[in-house]
């Protein structure tokens, strides 16, 4: 992944802020914006896999020279925290055939929720069920390890996960699966809900900060909400993150029906993809730019 010029890290873009499928047509659409917007990454969420040209996305990733991550969530019946082994079978079929498509479109990347179902759970995480997610990601990090595709944890609240909810829980879960290629992955939007501040997390990932989300506190217009994003920016920057930082947004203007009643999208925080993600790549841009100017004045 090669970053803007004057700022260390690859800027992504989520392609939910442009189309709400991964279809040819939405696909070729997504790419042309996120290259128009001046982006470096894509990011496909994979609800939608089954509709992806896998060989057609790859060639139109590489001729406009975009890097492209993946991610995804479980379902209730394909759920490896359970304690049901056909449940835990399906999920981790779920996440091979996810993995597949990360490596056959050209991504490097494969993070979201890989360990759990999507939405808020009834009860505690058993021991049983966190010993079926580490098993099972401990699995597929072999498998990917020889494709050159790294494997994100992402840190979800506790209304969409009860497996990790702060970096702590999420680095001892990547310490029971002791694979070198499984990484933490930060988003502010669920840090604002879960975290004391948005410095000391990245600070405890370190060099295992792997990828990283920006989101608005109501997942709208950044700037416009009450997330942190200088103290956010200056601690990626004390710690010499290198890795992608994409852009996350929702609005039910865009996301299809069905995905905007998982992810609660209520309301229209915004109706013009194409001016949300120009203000938000000027947004992301300028922060990692001062922060990193700032870390090497004091340097």
């Amino acid at each position: 992944m090669t970053p803007t010029t004057d700022v260390p890290n690859p800027i992504g873009v989520h392609a939910l802020v442009w189309v709400g499928d991964t279809g040819p047509a939405s696909v070729q659409t997504a790419i042309e914006q996120t290259v128009k917007a001046g982006y470096d990454l894509l990011e496909f969420s994979l609800h939608d896999a089954v509709s992806i040209d896998r060989s057609k996305t790859r060639e139109l990733l590489t001729a406009n020279g975009i890097s492209a991550a993946c991610s995804r969530g479980l379902a209730k019946d394909a759920d490896i925290s359970s304690e049901d082994p056909q449940v835990v079978a399906r999920g981790a079929a779920l996440l091979r055939e996810s993995l597949e498509v990360t490596r056959d479109i050209g991504a490097t990347v494969l993070t979201g929720a890989l360990y759990s179902a999507f939405g808020k759970a009834t009860q505690p995480l058993t021991a049983r069920g966190r010993a079926n997610i580490v098993a099972v990601l401990r699995d597929l990090a072999a498998e990917a390890e020889p494709t050159g595709v790294t494997l994100g944890l992402e840190i979800c609240n506790r209304y969409e996960t009860n497996v990790v909810n702060t970096a702590r829980d999420c680095l001892r879960l990547a310490d029971d699966i002791g694979a070198d290629n499984v990484v933490v992955h930060l988003d502010t939007y669920h840090m604002n809900i879960e975290e004391d501040d948005f410095a000391t997390p990245v600070r405890e990932c370190g060099d295992r900060l792997g990828y990283v989300h920006i989101g608005e506190s109501h997942r709208g217009y950044l700037g416009s909400g009450n997330i942190d994003f200088d103290e956010f920016f200056g601690a990626l920057a004390d710690i010499g993150y290198r890795g992608p930082v994409t852009f996350e947004s929702f609005s039910s203007a865009v996301v299809a029906p069905g995905l905007s009643n998982d992810l609660a999208i209520w309301r229209n925080l915004w109706d013009d993809g194409e001016d949300l993600a120009a203000h938000a790549r000027r947004f992301v841009h300028d922060g990692l730019r001062n922060a990193q100017a700032l870390t090497g004045a004091r340097g």
